[in-house]
Protein backbone atom coordinates (compact mmCIF):
# COMPACT_ATOMS: atom_id res chain seq x y z
CA UNK A 1 0.00 0.00 0.00
CA UNK A 2 2.69 2.35 0.84
CA UNK A 3 4.51 1.72 -2.54
CA UNK A 4 1.42 2.86 -4.59
CA UNK A 5 1.09 6.17 -2.06
CA UNK A 6 4.43 6.44 -3.14
CA UNK A 7 4.10 5.82 -6.98
CA UNK A 8 1.16 7.76 -7.52
CA UNK A 9 2.52 10.84 -5.35
CA UNK A 10 5.25 10.19 -8.07
CA UNK A 11 3.12 10.68 -10.82
CA UNK A 12 0.87 13.60 -9.78
CA UNK A 13 3.88 15.47 -8.42
CA UNK A 14 5.47 15.20 -12.00
CA UNK A 15 2.32 17.32 -13.14
CA UNK A 16 2.38 19.04 -10.16
CA UNK A 17 5.85 19.82 -10.25
CA UNK A 18 5.69 21.34 -14.08
CA UNK A 19 2.96 23.82 -13.02
CA UNK A 20 4.39 24.68 -9.83
CA UNK A 21 8.33 25.16 -11.72
CA UNK A 22 6.50 27.02 -14.87
CA UNK A 23 4.54 29.04 -12.51
CA UNK A 24 7.49 29.92 -10.02
CA UNK A 25 9.74 30.80 -12.57
CA UNK A 26 7.01 33.08 -14.44
CA UNK A 27 7.02 35.22 -11.32
CA UNK A 28 11.16 35.20 -11.08
CA UNK A 29 11.15 36.62 -14.42
CA UNK A 30 8.72 39.36 -13.97
CA UNK A 31 10.03 40.45 -10.21
CA UNK A 32 13.63 40.22 -11.64
CA UNK A 33 12.78 42.18 -14.60
CA UNK A 34 11.30 45.06 -12.40
CA UNK A 35 13.83 44.96 -9.73
CA UNK A 36 16.96 44.44 -11.20
CA UNK A 37 16.18 44.81 -15.27
CA UNK A 38 16.92 41.61 -15.91
CA UNK A 39 14.07 38.62 -16.50
CA UNK A 40 17.25 35.97 -16.47
CA UNK A 41 18.98 37.05 -13.21
CA UNK A 42 17.17 35.35 -10.76
CA UNK A 43 17.34 32.19 -12.53
CA UNK A 44 20.37 32.31 -13.51
CA UNK A 45 21.82 32.89 -9.68
CA UNK A 46 20.17 29.39 -8.91
CA UNK A 47 23.18 27.72 -10.50
CA UNK A 48 25.15 29.29 -8.15
CA UNK A 49 25.36 25.37 -6.34
CA UNK A 50 27.33 24.71 -9.65
CA UNK A 51 29.18 27.66 -10.39
CA UNK A 52 29.20 29.94 -7.20
CA UNK A 53 28.69 33.54 -7.40
CA UNK A 54 29.33 33.75 -10.83
CA UNK A 55 26.03 32.65 -11.38
CA UNK A 56 24.22 35.21 -9.38
CA UNK A 57 26.32 38.29 -11.10
CA UNK A 58 25.02 37.20 -14.74
CA UNK A 59 22.21 38.66 -15.89
CA UNK A 60 21.63 37.79 -19.37
CA UNK A 61 20.08 34.01 -20.77
CA UNK A 62 22.93 31.82 -20.84
CA UNK A 63 23.56 28.20 -21.60
CA UNK A 64 25.82 27.52 -18.55
CA UNK A 65 23.84 29.38 -15.75
CA UNK A 66 20.28 29.97 -16.86
CA UNK A 67 19.81 26.57 -18.24
CA UNK A 68 21.36 24.65 -15.20
CA UNK A 69 19.29 27.41 -12.53
CA UNK A 70 16.03 26.31 -14.57
CA UNK A 71 16.76 22.89 -14.09
CA UNK A 72 17.77 23.17 -10.59
CA UNK A 73 15.17 24.86 -9.73
CA UNK A 74 12.03 22.54 -11.42
CA UNK A 75 13.78 19.89 -9.60
CA UNK A 76 13.50 21.29 -6.49
CA UNK A 77 9.89 22.10 -7.18
CA UNK A 78 9.12 18.55 -8.55
CA UNK A 79 10.42 16.92 -4.98
CA UNK A 80 8.37 19.77 -3.23
CA UNK A 81 5.68 18.53 -5.45
CA UNK A 82 6.21 14.70 -4.87
CA UNK A 83 5.91 15.22 -1.02
CA UNK A 84 2.57 18.24 -1.82
CA UNK A 85 0.95 14.70 -3.62
CA UNK A 86 2.06 12.06 -0.57
CA UNK A 87 1.54 13.79 2.32
CA UNK A 88 -2.13 16.13 1.55
CA UNK A 89 -3.12 13.86 -1.50
CA UNK A 90 -5.92 12.79 0.82
CA UNK A 91 -7.13 16.50 1.16
CA UNK A 92 -6.72 16.89 -2.32
CA UNK A 93 -9.00 13.98 -3.51
CA UNK A 94 -11.70 15.69 -2.15
CA UNK A 95 -11.36 18.16 -5.24
CA UNK A 96 -12.58 21.45 -3.13
CA UNK A 97 -10.52 24.51 -4.22
CA UNK A 98 -10.19 25.20 -0.62
CA UNK A 99 -7.98 21.87 -0.19
CA UNK A 100 -6.09 22.52 -3.25
CA UNK A 101 -5.12 26.18 -1.87
CA UNK A 102 -4.42 25.33 1.89
CA UNK A 103 -2.34 22.17 1.17
CA UNK A 104 -0.69 23.88 -1.66
CA UNK A 105 0.00 27.11 0.81
CA UNK A 106 1.00 25.22 3.82
CA UNK A 107 3.48 23.30 0.74
CA UNK A 108 5.02 26.40 -0.43
CA UNK A 109 5.36 28.23 3.06
CA UNK A 110 7.05 24.70 3.90
CA UNK A 111 9.26 24.77 1.44
CA UNK A 112 10.30 28.44 1.81
CA UNK A 113 10.96 27.98 5.38
CA UNK A 114 13.50 24.94 4.55
CA UNK A 115 15.21 26.54 1.50
CA UNK A 116 16.12 29.90 4.13
CA UNK A 117 16.42 27.73 7.35
CA UNK A 118 17.33 24.20 7.22
CA UNK A 119 20.01 24.41 4.39
CA UNK A 120 23.39 25.53 4.15
CA UNK A 121 23.47 28.91 2.59
CA UNK A 122 25.14 27.16 -0.44
CA UNK A 123 22.47 25.59 -1.49
CA UNK A 124 19.60 28.76 -0.94
CA UNK A 125 17.72 29.35 -4.14
CA UNK A 126 19.75 31.95 -4.63
CA UNK A 127 16.97 34.43 -5.94
CA UNK A 128 17.13 36.01 -2.71
CA UNK A 129 20.87 37.71 -4.40
CA UNK A 130 18.27 39.57 -6.45
CA UNK A 131 15.21 40.16 -5.06
CA UNK A 132 13.27 41.80 -2.43
CA UNK A 133 11.27 40.10 0.53
CA UNK A 134 8.10 41.17 -0.70
CA UNK A 135 9.16 39.39 -4.22
CA UNK A 136 10.34 36.60 -2.70
CA UNK A 137 6.92 35.96 -1.24
CA UNK A 138 5.30 36.37 -4.77
CA UNK A 139 7.43 33.78 -6.27
CA UNK A 140 6.40 31.03 -3.37
CA UNK A 141 2.86 32.21 -3.92
CA UNK A 142 3.08 31.60 -7.04
CA UNK A 143 4.38 28.25 -6.96
CA UNK A 144 1.50 27.35 -4.46
CA UNK A 145 -0.81 28.25 -7.14
CA UNK A 146 1.24 25.83 -9.15
CA UNK A 147 1.03 23.35 -6.89
CA UNK A 148 -2.68 23.72 -6.47
CA UNK A 149 -3.68 24.11 -10.20
CA UNK A 150 -1.18 20.60 -11.32
CA UNK A 151 -3.42 18.85 -8.42
CA UNK A 152 -6.51 19.95 -9.94
CA UNK A 153 -5.52 19.54 -13.41
CA UNK A 154 -4.64 15.90 -12.39
CA UNK A 155 -7.69 14.84 -10.38
CA UNK A 156 -10.17 16.29 -13.55
CA UNK A 157 -9.17 12.98 -15.49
Amino acid sequence: MQTQAWNSALQRGLVSGAASSILSTVALAALGKKEVGSAYAPTNAVSHWIYGDKAARHSGPSMRYTVPGYLIHHASATFWSILFERFAGKYLDRKTPVGYLTAAAATSAFACFADYNLTPKRFHPGYEKHLSKPSLAIVYAGFALGLAAGAALIRRR
